[in-house]
């Protein structure tokens, strides 16, 4: 499941999401947590969500931060990098063996900070220029927050992308390859494997290019109606997770006892046959 509008809002728990995660444990299910922002750590994250009540492991949130390390240690092992971002993404590199430094690096990597600085940004500009490769976390214009949006890591790509005249490789959401490695980190295959978010342009879209089951959930950015004008459809649309617990078959307990098995949604959203018994969730 994405983590912002289908589990949280900021640092509030979205009724039901709770029992919805618990359902997943108790039936065995392996599954993650996405999220685009690189700012925390995924032991971080688990800290936050444990203060909203939300109890779940640090290996079961998988953040654009990690997938964002995994691939350029997959490209170029124990590389080096000139990093704007915060902990969770410099943890996550080093994690990988790489090195961060601002002379003749690999890569520039950015990813999300609330102090992007003018000499970083122009340090960037003139690296990539220089021959470094151009990586960004993930290309969210905007993030959220208690006064307003924030400008995040695709408003600050546009502008190195418009200095230089280089473009960024996206590694988050809506690119499918952070799908792919989230699907790798639960030994998950995308046949048996659901993707729940609440945005059409990041979630949904990825899910759909890398062959997952959609579930658009309304409990965070977009509307029903405005799911409608987006040239691919979700496999279904409920209000919220909460909606689906029920539906989570935990082996052992009679048929009755705990609802019935999801099943393949129809293009109007509405449930229809062809579902599968047991699917993972990446969420």
């Amino acid at each position: 499941m994405d983590m912002d509008g289908v589990i949280v809002h900021e640092d509030q728990l979205i009724p039901g999401a709770d029992r919805f995660i618990a359902r997943v444990q108790e039936a065995g299910y392996p599954f993650l947590i996405l999220t685009n922002n690189s700012t925390y750590t995924a032991r971080d994250l688990a800290a936050r969500l444990s203060q909203t009540g939300l109890n779940v492991p640090a290996e079961a949130i998988w953040t654009s931060a990690l997938a964002t390390a995994r691939f350029l240690c997959e490209q170029r092992p124990e590389g080096t990098a000139f990093v704007i971002g915060e902990a969770g993404l410099t943890t996550a590199l080093h994690e990988v063996g790489y090195t961060l430094s601002d002379r003749n690096p690999d890569y520039v990597v950015l990813g999300e900070t609330r102090t992007y600085s003018f000499e970083q940004i122009t340090r960037a500009v003139r690296l990539i220029e220089g021959g470094a490769r151009f990586i960004a976390t993930n290309p969210d214009p905007t993030g959220p927050s208690r006064e307003g949006s924030l400008p995040a890591t695709g408003s600050v790509a546009a502008l190195v992308s418009k200095a230089t005249g280089v473009d960024p490789y996206y590694v988050g959401k809506p690119n499918p390859l952070m799908m792919r490695s989230a699907l790798r980190a639960i030994d998950a295959h995308s046949e048996t494997t659901v993707m729940i978010g609440d945005r059409m342009d990041t979630d949904i879209v990825a899910g759909i290019e890398a062959g997952l089951e959609t579930i658009l959930v309304l409990s965070g950015i977009t509307t029903r109606d405005a799911a409608s004008r987006f040239p691919f459809l979700p496999g279904r649309i409920v209000d919220s997770v909460a909606d689906l617990s029920e539906e989570i078959v935990v082996p052992g307990r009679p048929a009755g006892s705990s609802g019935t098995t999801p099943r393949r949604a129809g293009r109007d959203g509405d449930p229809g046959a062809g579902g599968r018994a047991r699917r993972q969730v990446v969420a």
